[in-house]
């Protein structure tokens, strides 16, 4: 299980980084400065994953307000300062203002990462892959990670509630694709952008899906993003829709599945419009 925390740091952008204080300036105006805090980072040592991992940790404005109140969560893969993390929480705040009122005030729990192709695929048998990327296959750890440590971490630290959304992109993608067909109860609501169904030559798509025992609100979307890497390409755009048919035809009626196309988009521009997109979605009338 996660261990003692023992180091906290406050998360700070851009000018966050200068010491507050009052000053002169050369025009002779006087100024003040203070640090702009976004969140914390809590880092915790994991018995599973035999490692110490950094969580980026988003409180919404009002979390301190009044103790009874419970919050969603929201987890981010990709979630390091530098990867999605502050971008993702300032579509979580805007979303969350009075009067835009897409989605309720909600926890952002961004996983930083540490080895991405180890922790987010499934082991591949194609013999390039695993020449390329000999760390690989491990997601099985990282699932079991968040499930049985980051998860029950988050209830006994935090005010929040049982309702969780999981957001992806790329291999993360991947990763929430594979908790959604093996673990779909795990999580309320998947978004899942540019799903990287082109690993194990899409083997992912001639998998058997689990039951789902609860409603699943799930959002996939996908640019206009062309051939995936590796010896034999597969096209983005089709694996996804392929993936949203398998979905369809799975027989699980607790399944809500809506299929975004941005061809304005590409790879690596999709992200941010399609996590704002999911986030509306996957809280309309919520």
């Amino acid at each position: 299980m996660i261990g003692y925390i023992y180091r906290m740091v406050v998360v700070i952008s851009f000018a966050m980084l200068m010491s507050s204080g009052t000053a002169v300036g050369q025009s002779g105006i006087t100024f003040s400065k203070q640090p702009l805090a976004l969140g914390a980072t809590y880092t915790v040592h994991s018995e599973l994953l035999s490692e110490d991992r950094a969580l980026n940790i988003y409180l919404p404005p009002g979390y301190n307000a009044v103790d009874t109140v419970l919050f969603p969560v929201v987890y981010l893969l990709d979630g390091g300062v530098d990867e999605d993390f502050i971008h993702v929480a300032g579509i979580l705040q805007f979303c969350s203002l009075s009067w835009v009122a897409a989605m309720p005030p909600s926890v952002l729990v961004g996983i930083a990462n540490k080895d991405r192709k180890r922790d987010f695929t499934f082991p591949t048998t194609i013999s390039s892959d695993k020449a390329k990327f000999p760390t690989t296959g491990e997601s099985h750890k990282f699932i079991a990670f968040m499930d049985q440590e980051l998860m029950p971490f988050m209830r006994t630290r935090f005010k929040v509630n049982a309702n969780r959304t999981l957001i992806g992109q790329s291999l993360a993608g991947l990763l929430a694709a594979d908790i959604l067909l093996t673990k779909p109860d795990m999580f309320d609501k998947y978004a899942i952008v540019s799903p990287s169904i082109w690993w194990d030559g899409g083997s992912l798509l001639s998998r058997q899906m689990a039951t789902v025992r609860h409603p699943v609100d799930v959002y996939v979307a996908v640019g206009k993003e062309g051939l995936t890497p590796g010896d034999k390409p597969r096209v983005m755009e089709t694996d996804a829709n392929l993936f949203v048919e398998k979905l369809k035809k799975s027989g699980n009626k607790n399944l809500n599945i809506h299929f975004d196309y941005l061809p304005d988009e590409n790879h690596a521009t999709i992200s941010h419009q399609a996590f704002f997109d999911a986030l509306k979605w996957l809280n309309k009338g919520k």
